[in-house]
C-alpha cells in the first residue's frame, strides 16, 4: 500500500463498542471511529457490526443505531450469515485490500486470511483514562493448531536440541518390570495348561496335611482298643455273676 493510496479501513464495530464493557455502547463506538479518523483524516471507514448488535445495545441507543444503519454508517452482515459479522469483516478487508481495526485475533480464520499476520494489517485500540483512545498496529495471536504444526517443524527442533534429548532419553530407558499379579497373569495365558496342573503346597499346609492323615489313621486303632477293652471287662464281671449264680444252690444244700 503506498503512501499516495487512500487508507481504507474495516472496523470491528461489536468490538470495540464491547471494549471493557459487557453491553455494546454506541456511544462508545462512535467515540472510537471519530478517534481514528482525527488522526487518519481523509480515511475511508467502513463500521461493521453483528447482526444481533441493534438488540443488544440499550434501548435508548436503538434508535440511533437505526438511522446510522439507514444512513450507511454502520454495516451488518446478512441473517445466518456463517461466521457470522468477523467472516464478514475479513471478506470486505479481503476484498478492497484494507486495515482491519480490531482487538480480535480471529483465530478461526488465520489460515484462510493470511495477511493478517501482514505488518499493518490489523490495527488495536484501548480507551486510555484522561487521554482517549490509544490506536496501535498489532500482531493477531495464533491458534492452537497453527501453534502446534510450528512446534512440529524441524526447524523447532533444531532450536531446541535439548527438547529432542530428553524424547531420546524417554525412549531408551527400561520398561518397568510389571507387578507380581501382572506377571501370573501374563504366564496364565501364555500356559493355558498350567491352571490344570495341581498347586504346589507349602511346608506349613504339606505339614498340616500330613498331620490330619496321621490323626485319622491313629483313630480307628484307639477305637479298637477301647472296644477290646470294653469287651474284657465287661466278660469279667458276667464270669463273676455267673460264679455267683451258680455258688448260691450249694450253700442251701449244706443248710
Amino acid at each position: 500500500m503506498t503512501s499516495k493510496s487512500r487508507l481504507r479501513v474495516v472496523v470491528d464495530g461489536s468490538n470495540f463498542a464491547t471494549e471493557n464493557r459487557k453491553v455494546p455502547s454506541l456511544a462508545q463506538l462512535d467515540e472510537a471511529v471519530r478517534a481514528f479518523q482525527d488522526e487518519n483524516p481523509g480515511a475511508e471507514v467502513i463500521v461493521v457490526v453483528d447482526a444481533s448488535f441493534e438488540h443488544r445495545v440499550a434501548s435508548s441507543e436503538r434508535s440511533k443505531f437505526k438511522d446510522a444503519e439507514l444512513a450507511g454508517e454502520i454495516v451488518t452482515p446478512p441473517a445466518g450469515a456463517i461466521g457470522r459479522g468477523d467472516a464478514f469483516i475479513l471478506k470486505i478487508a479481503d476484498r478492497i485490500n484494507a486495515v482491519v481495526l480490531s482487538n480480535d485475533s480471529f483465530q478461526e480464520f488465520q489460515t484462510q486470511y493470511k495477511w493478517l499476520f501482514n505488518e499493518g494489517r490489523l490495527i488495536g485500540g484501548k480507551p486510555v483514562p484522561t487521554v482517549g483512545w490509544v490506536f496501535t498496529p498489532r500482531i493477531p495471536v495464533r491458534a492452537a493448531r497453527a501453534h502446534s504444526r510450528r512446534r512440529n517443524s524441524p526447524l523447532h527442533f533444531q532450536m531446541e536440541p535439548s527438547h529432542q534429548l530428553e524424547q531420546q532419553s524417554l525412549q531408551l530407558r527400561p520398561q518397568r518390570r510389571p507387578r507380581r499379579h501382572q506377571r501370573n497373569q501374563s504366564r496364565r495365558l501364555r500356559s493355558p495348561q498350567r491352571s490344570l496342573q495341581p498347586k504346589k503346597l507349602s511346608w506349613q499346609r504339606s505339614q498340616r496335611l500330613k498331620n490330619l492323615q496321621l490323626s485319622q489313621r491313629r483313630k480307628p486303632q484307639s477305637r479298637h482298643h477301647r472296644l477290646s477293652h470294653f469287651v474284657a471287662v465287661a466278660n469279667q464281671l458276667i464270669l463273676k455273676q455267673i460264679s455267683q449264680y451258680f455258688a448260691q444252690p450249694t450253700e442251701l444244700v449244706h443248710a
